[in-house]
């Protein structure tokens, strides 16, 4: 293309303004919707990789194959099963020698998928779904809640070699979301509360999605760029042209390759939303441009015009308006306005080549032509490849084009729009910043600026050029351009909904992951946390949990601290939404002891035998240590609501609490695995000792059947399977001693409440009413004869009972081995809490045991057995005078002279011996 042809593109068309003259319109008004409705199609789906859109200017389709190329570098193992990164999708991209103005291609590049939040609504679906969903209190929730098990499941299918298929999987597990979310938000009454919830849900989830869309983007060049030889791109290419150039530049540059990235994203996210703003536009879908004014115009030459005399143009060449500074036709102005706004909005979603066609379909071919100037020039015969003439590619008068085009931007005569869309093309951040109005525009306005001005910047030091041209502005092309000045200058926009969207929480990970600043982002996530973790959404926990599980899988160091609070966070979440099945497996991420405490704190909550059962086995899937976290359970459980042992002299025997029965059944988590059995005598002992302190024996009793009755045979043939010769671990030995003792107390015990209730329910002799009658005293004699039987039958009972009890209570006071309570192995790890508790169980319950034996033998008339308790009392061997107080022992020899008394009274001495005469 010669400066001549080059003139004639960027000038109106004759032959199209020729057809325009020609034919005029009726006045009826058309939607671009209509003319849309069959094409806003084949757009990119949310869940695809960007491609690299033609907005993306001075680089062809780039992908890390092509990077790639330069070394060979097996990756696949890192990046995938695809073998490569697909960082950019192949297409005729920016720098191809295909016409953008080709109409052939418009219906099939633009139909009704993907068009945006609420376009993408199938209303001959089945609707029950959502109409159920609707339901609910939070529809948005209930809708979502699977989620949770569904990024689990994701994350189990894969392994750290496919990571990022992981993370697309991620983005397409939330756009499936966003989807039914989107039926239910169109099928809500605007207003209600459940609405607004839906609707934030909807939001959040919609940010997710396109973070892991950026975090899949970046992380693949990053990942790929850290595996390559970075040397392999310094390579020199004499006569470069400019596509040569900046090709080399984003080979070698990650800084370019990175922000380009960024703007592919962004222009993702717009061509996503792309459809709800095309429902709002109307404009003549005709080959007619201005047809209005051109009506008038003609009007104006019939001598019986009779309409408004208004000044407006007089000639219909593009510039006219600006040239003659007279107005279009008011209708026309409004269309313009319309069309300007559209078309930035194409370009803003790096549909350049669907703008340029939806100029050219209104009759604008020359605005379509003025899109058509970025194109890097690059003329493959230069360097005699080849004996064929190659064709040439790209504008050989680009900075012309550019010089043109910044000026336009600059021009406030023009449509802020229209300036804005030249300010695009040209890089003149200043003049593109005024229509930019949230967070992602303003961003993609900044890295789009950037790369063009680090594009240009290189073509102007490595592209020998002959021609002397007029430069563009300095400040353009000495900007030092860095993504931490990107964000810096974003801090200090004066836009107030930027500023707002800068705190969001989604924009600050944004930012973060385009920084690739891993420790800022810990540092925002601690943050928040500190701040208030109880408010902080579900689903972004969950975000934030896999985000940090994405990170340790690719090898970056997180700031171990901040990740285990995250987890913890989120963990509890888990815990208080019911996710039981999902608990183990994000708490094996934690470190092994903090695991073993948060697993067991779960755990305390769960009652049922079936579930605990479950969540042991899910806990074991997960590598946890089972063990420890059983014994953490009970050890929490028996510890709350710990008070100190106390004598109970006094008590009566108290009932078992809700408190109590936690701790009976919390033994069950020990009996599960046979291997845990001289666990679950520790802790059943430790729990029973509290119990006996408290007098509460049937608790105690209640703990004690816990323990399955083949219990300690288990632990000896647990021991001699190991193959070890020595005896058991001396702690196991004190265990099992412990065990019997309890459970020679609670034998003792119970068989005395026998004794006691038999002892209390004697027959009654029946009474001889004073004057009875001969029937009466017949009656009375019967009744004799049956109490003499039921005596007789009641003494015999108790006299076996009388029996049983003094056997239990000689077994507990004079228990053998050093006696009951006394641990045998004294080579055990010291645990001062549990031998300050036996000790003090021996006081509290062996001189009880002493009262209650002497009430038994003294009730049952065997008093000169009761005076023998003494001389078991001061035994040396036994040593139980040594756990009496000194008021027991004055009480003890009270009951001892009780008894004296009653020998007395049966004419024998003091001690029961035959008085000697």
């Amino acid at each position: 293309m010669d400066r001549n042809s080059f003139g004639e593109v960027l000038s109106p068309l004759s032959t199209e303004m020729a057809k325009s003259g020609r034919k005029q319109s009726s006045q009826k008004r058309v939607s671009i919707l209509t003319s849309l409705d069959d094409s806003i199609g084949s757009m990119t789906p949310r869940g695809q990789m960007i491609p690299r859109t033609p907005s993306s200017l001075f680089r062809q389709p780039f992908t890390a194959l092509s990077r790639s190329s330069l070394k060979q570098t097996d990756i696949s193992t890192i990046l995938g099963a695809a073998g490569k990164s697909p960082l950019i999708l192949q297409n005729s991209g920016l720098l191809g020698n295909q016409s953008m103005l080709d109409e052939s291609n418009w219906t099939a590049m633009l139909s009704p998928q993907q068009t945006g939040m609420f376009a993408n609504l199938d209303l001959t679906e089945d609707v029950t779904t959502s109409a159920v969903l609707l339901r609910e209190d939070d529809p948005g929730e209930a809708a979502t809640m699977s989620m949770y098990s569904d990024f689990l499941q994701s994350f189990l299918k894969h392994t750290s070699t496919t990571i990022f298929d992981l993370v697309d999987e991620y983005e397409s597990i939330c756009n499936n979301q966003v989807n039914i979310l989107g039926k239910i938000v169109y099928r809500a009454t605007p207003g209600q509360q459940k609405f607004s919830k839906t609707a934030s849900v909807l939001w959040l989830l919609k940010q997710e999605m396109v973070t892991w869309r950026l975090l899949s983007s970046l992380y693949r060049d990053r990942i790929q760029s850290a595996l390559e030889d970075e040397t392999a791109f310094d390579i020199t290419v004499l006569n470069a042209s400019e596509k040569t150039s900046v090709d080399n530049l984003f080979q070698k540059d990650a800084l370019v390759r990175q922000s380009q990235l960024v703007v592919d994203w962004l222009e993702s996210i717009a061509k996503d939303e792309i459809g709800n703003f095309s429902d709002n536009i109307e404009f003549y879908a005709k080959s007619v441009y201005w047809e209005n004014t051109l009506h008038i115009l003609k009007q104006r030459q019939l001598s019986t015009y009779i309409g408004s005399s208004r000044p407006l143009v007089t000639e219909l060449d593009p510039d006219a308006p600006i040239r003659q500074k007279l107005p279009l036709d008011d209708l026309d102005r409004e269309d313009d306005a319309r069309l300007l706004k559209y078309l930035f909005t194409l370009i803003r979603a790096g549909m350049t080549d669907e703008a340029q066609r939806l100029c050219k379909r209104c009759g604008q071919a020359w605005r379509a032509a003025t899109l058509e100037g970025w194109k890097l020039y690059h003329d493959p015969n230069i360097n005699g490849v080849g004996n064929e003439v190659q064709p040439v590619e790209g504008n050989p008068y680009r900075c012309i084009w550019k010089i043109c085009c910044w000026r336009m931007a600059e021009e406030e005569q023009f449509n802020r729009y229209e300036r804005a869309i030249y300010a695009a093309l040209s890089g003149n951040l200043k003049q593109l910043l005024p229509v930019c109005d949230t967070w992602e525009d303003t961003v993609w306005a900044y890295f789009r600026v950037m790369v063009d001005t680090l594009v240009e910047q290189e073509i102007r030091t490595s592209v020998v050029t002959t021609e002397e041209v007029e430069e563009l502005p300095r400040e353009y092309l000495e900007t030092n351009w860095t993504t931490e000045r990107v964000f810096e200058e974003l801090q200090a926009t004066d836009k107030k909904r930027v500023i707002e969207e800068n705190q969001e929480h989604y924009r600050v990970i944004q930012k973060f992951i385009i920084l690739g600043d891993v420790d800022g982002l810990m540092e925002e996530f601690s943050r928040w946390l500190s701040k208030d973790r109880s408010v902080l959404p579900g689903h972004l926990l969950r975000f934030m949990t896999h985000l940090i599980l994405f990170f340790r899988t690719l090898g970056l160091q997180t700031k171990e601290e901040v990740s285990v609070e995250v987890l913890k966070t989120y963990i509890q979440r888990m815990i208080s939404e019911k996710h039981t099945d999902l608990i183990a497996f994000y708490v094996s991420h934690l470190p092994p002891e903090l695991a073993v405490v948060q697993y067991a704190l779960f755990l305390e909550d769960v009652t049922e035998s079936d579930q605990r059962h479950h969540c042991l086995e899910l806990a074991k899937e997960a590598g946890l240590d089972v063990a420890a976290i059983t014994k953490t359970v009970v050890e929490n459980i028996r510890k709350k609501d710990a008070g100190d042992f106390s004598h109970h002299d006094h008590m009566l025997d108290t009932g078992t609490t809700e408190a109590d029965r936690l701790k009976i059944d919390v033994i069950d988590w020990l009996v599960f695995d046979p291997a845990q059995r001289a666990e679950a005598l520790k802790q059943s002992n430790a729990i029973m000792r509290k119990f006996l302190a408290s007098k509460k024996h049937e608790a105690a009793k209640d703990v004690f059947v816990k323990i399955p009755q083949d219990s300690i045979a288990e632990i000896y043939n647990q021991w001699e399977e190991q193959g070890i010769e020595a005896s058991l671990p001396a702690e196991d030995d004190n265990a099992i001693r412990e065990h019997l003792c309890i459970r020679a107390y609670l034998e003792a015990h119970e068989i005395f409440n026998k004794w006691f209730q038999h002892m209390n329910s004697a027959p009654q002799k029946p009474p001889l009413l004073p004057q009875a009658s001969f029937t009466e005293k017949v009656a009375h004699e019967h009744k004799e004869k049956k109490y003499e039987v039921d005596y007789g039958i009641w003494k015999s009972f108790l006299d076996g009972l009388t029996s049983d009890v003094k056997e239990k209570m000689y077994n507990v006071l004079l228990f053998v081995d050093g006696g009951w309570m006394v641990d045998v192995r004294e080579d055990a790890e010291e645990d001062p809490e549990r031998t300050h508790q036996m000790i003090l169980l021996r006081k509290l319950c062996l001189p009880m045991m002493c009262f209650l034996l002497h009430t038994v033998l003294h009730s049952t008339g065997q008093y000169q057995e009761c005076l023998r308790l003494a001389d078991m009392v001061a035994s040396e061997r036994h040593k139980l005078y040594s756990v009496f107080s000194k008021e027991e022992l004055r009480k003890f020899l009270q009951k001892l002279r009780e008894s004296s008394l009653m020998l007395l009274d049966q004419d024998l001495d003091p001690l029961g011996y035959e008085i000697q005469s």
